[in-house]
């Protein structure tokens, strides 16, 4: 497990910045420790802070009243998101709730308006990450409308596998197939249905608690 220190400087952003502004950062950020299925931030609430996964693995989702979830993303440990509700500082437009137990940095508002207002690899990191961001946003739309289980499955997995948004974190990811039938909006068996043919098809390797890619490009076509 990394620690506050290591997830900051594992950012290209982070990594620029001197040892009073770093101390700066941490001074301005504390951390929270939230259990599997807790809600680390609720829909419609104020957006005071920027939040990063230290460790763990979390669902940015919209939960309705009538019981019905819609899944935008998730997003595994070195991930950073709600970038843009903080730059328009509207409500929370979605809920965020921990698939396990996960670590979530929490940067107050004043310290990334700090970081927006002195640091040009800070500004240059949020234009990736928004435009990163709108991509994989768009490729959601189009996997949930136009295409299959097994290849809406292909997609999720890869954009989990993102080296954007989730510098760092190799071919292999700790995740269970539960939690990738939670990220799909399928069950866990038919996630595990779909799993097997894309190991079958050569794209990635079913280990115990995780998934190794092999073809990271091909799982991004599968099904297209």
């Amino acid at each position: 497990m990394q620690t506050l220190s290591e997830l900051l400087h594992s950012t290209t952003w982070g990594r620029e910045l001197s040892g009073e502004e770093f101390a700066r950062i941490e001074a301005g950020t504390f951390v929270r420790r939230i259990s599997a299925g807790g809600f680390i931030c609720y829909k419609g609430e104020p957006v005071d802070y920027w939040l990063g996964v230290i460790d763990g693995l979390v669902k940015i989702a919209s939960h309705g009243v009538s019981g019905k979830t819609a899944t935008f993303t998730g997003v595994p440990t070195g991930g950073w998101f709600g970038e843009g509700s903080m730059l328009k500082n509207e409500p929370r437009r979605y809920d965020v709730v921990a698939l396990r137990d996960s670590l979530v940095a929490c940067i107050s508002r004043t310290t990334f308006q700090w970081l927006l207002d002195n640091s040009i690899p800070f500004n240059r990191f949020l234009l990736h990450q928004l435009n990163e961001r709108l991509g994989q946003f768009i490729g959601r739309v189009e996997m949930d409308r136009l295409l299959e289980t097994d290849a809406r499955i292909a997609r999720c997995v890869a954009s989990l596998f993102n080296p954007v948004l989730y510098p760092g974190i190799g071919p292999q990811l700790q995740i269970s197939q539960e939690e990738i039938g939670y990220l799909a909006g399928v069950s866990r068996q038919r996630a595990n249905q779909a799993l097997k043919l894309l190991e079958e098809e050569g794209l990635l390797r079913v280990e115990y608690g995780g998934i190794t890619v092999i073809d990271l490009e091909g799982l991004r076509r599968f099904g297209a």
